[in-house]
């Protein structure tokens, strides 16, 4: 078992036929709802840069080996990705957390037809700006239209 190959393709999800980014972004959904139940929002967010610090090292040794620029079946940047969005979201509601899964693959998904720059740091910058349009659109959901998804229970007064 290749460690590299596992970390990379986010325990093999990235292997999978069809569509591996989404595979590997619901992965990354899962893993950080699991995180976010036991620990803080800060130790998620740490864990993302940990995680990008080292997935940017071995996909640079790993596309020197293989010669394959942006290979599809590295997964570990929209893992990284969706773990920055769930750290600023923290643990909410599931829908709210495919909502953030939803909108991050829409805006990975739109890219360039060809990436013209050959290095690794320019895919991890073009899925950070997708997560900042991200962003910039839940914050305007949650911060101008709070109760769309709110639960009546909510407007139950306590009982003192």
């Amino acid at each position: 078992m290749n460690l590299q190959k596992c970390f990379l393709t986010g325990c093999y999800t990235g292997l999978l036929p069809k569509a591996p980014g989404t595979w590997g972004s619901l992965f990354g959904t899962f893993l950080a709802y699991l995180i976010l139940l036991f620990l803080p929002q800060s130790t998620l967010f740490l864990l993302t840069i940990l995680i990008t610090l080292i997935a940017v090292k071995e996909i640079n040794v790993y596309e020197k080996e293989t010669g394959i620029h942006d290979d599809k079946r590295i997964v570990i940047d929209e893992i990284a990705g969706i773990w920055l969005a769930m750290s600023m979201t923290g643990v909410v509601p599931y829908y709210l957390t495919l909502l953030n899964f939803v909108w991050f693959r829409v805006l990975d998904i739109k890219k360039p037809s060809k990436d013209t720059v050959p290095f690794h740091p320019y895919i991890t910058i073009k899925d950070a700006f997708a997560l900042l349009v991200f962003m910039i659109i839940f914050a305007g959901f949650v911060f101008f239209t709070p109760n769309v998804l709110g639960h009546s229970d909510n407007y139950i007064p306590a009982n003192p």
